[in-house]
């Protein structure tokens, strides 16, 4: 436009292609759409073909390619693997379209979707599907209006083993090479057990021996000597959670504290899972526990700091797979 203006004013070609330091056939270009068109002529306009111009897959193909990556794995489909590529897609679309995309086209049209590429949730393959909405739906909401109803109080527990040969976190190394950790041949655990409410209470038991029935029973008789109303405390079907063992104290303390089971393979239904995995990101890195005793005190330090954030408690309830806990008046917990 500039260049136009100072051809209107009087200037000749070659000193206008001098100034703007441009070829004299794009001034006789620019000269020759003013003529034609005006401004309007001079203004860009987006290069190439529009989205979606000229696409080898229809509409109907699409959205069926990307129904298939949403609601399948490869290996359902005949392909290899349990993860989607852009080469595992492009080998989805070559079945039954007998198109080949490059992986970069595949990108496209992954990106037009609305698909990104994420680190996918891990599920049991033995997961029901049916159990764990029943338990969303009918069980979960069950045991809450009791809860409102006996004035009581809903817990939710597992427990967890801690190794003085588990490393977390990331560390600096060569590009294409591992970095190596040395680890001490001398190893020991410690275990702990956690059960957490909406309300932002937290109830641990650190211990140095295995879990089983007699443990359970140990931290349930600690549990309730916390509370002056019975308790509704909900973990998942460990063994030793439905053991004879643990079945006999119940029924000797039936008034003090009710059990229930997650269904079968639902980790990720429970909240205090979430608990474990801070527990595992907040252990020191710097420096590891030299033996058993420091690291149980690493451990109880980690909880009494989280006992006395009930915010951070409440906060576990806000995962994405355990919000359903505050769904209809969470309070009532």
């Amino acid at each position: 436009m500039q260049a136009v203006a100072a051809l209107v004013a009087g200037r000749d070609r070659e000193d206008v292609a001098a100034v703007f330091g441009v070829s004299l056939k794009a001034v006789d270009i620019w000269w020759t759409k003013w003529q034609a068109g005006g401004r309007e002529a001079l203004v860009m306009r987006p290069r190439g073909k529009p989205v979606g111009v000229h696409q080898v897959l229809g509409e109907t193909e699409q959205a069926a390619v990307r129904q298939a990556v949403l609601d399948h794995i490869p290996s359902n489909l005949g392909l290899s693997g349990q993860l989607w590529t852009r080469g595992q897609t492009g080998e989805l679309i070559f079945k039954p379209y007998r198109v080949r995309f490059t992986e970069p086209g595949v990108g496209k049209y992954l990106k037009r979707w609305g698909l990104t590429f994420q680190r996918p949730d891990k599920r049991a393959a033995e997961q029901d599907a049916k159990a764990v909405r029943l338990w969303r739906e009918e069980t979960r909401p069950a045991i809450r209006a009791r809860a409102k109803e006996e004035n009581t109080e809903v817990l939710f527990a597992d427990q967890v083993g801690i190794r003085s040969d588990q490393v977390t976190g990331r560390t600096w190394g060569a590009k294409g090479t591992t970095p190596i950790v040395r680890r001490t041949g001398n190893r020991f655990s410690v275990n702990a057990m956690s059960a957490i409410s909406t309300r932002g209470r937290m109830h641990v038991m650190v211990f140095p021996e295995t879990f089983d029935a007699k443990v359970m029973c140990r931290f349930l008789a600690q549990l309730i000597g916390h509370f002056d109303h019975k308790v509704h405390l909900i973990v998942d079907r460990h063994s030793a959670h439905r053991s004879k063992t643990v079945r006999t104290w119940l029924a000797d303390h039936q008034a003090q504290i009710e059990l229930h089971f997650l269904p079968a393979y639902s980790p990720e239904l429970n909240p205090d899972e979430l608990v474990n995995a801070d527990l595992k990101r907040s252990l020191p890195k710097q420096h590891r526990a030299r033996d058993q005793v420091e690291l149980a005190a690493e451990t109880h330090r980690f909880f009494r700091r989280r006992q006395r954030q009930p915010h951070i408690v409440r906060g576990y309830f806000g995962g994405p797979h355990v919000s359903y806990v505050l769904d209809e008046n969470p309070m009532s917990f």
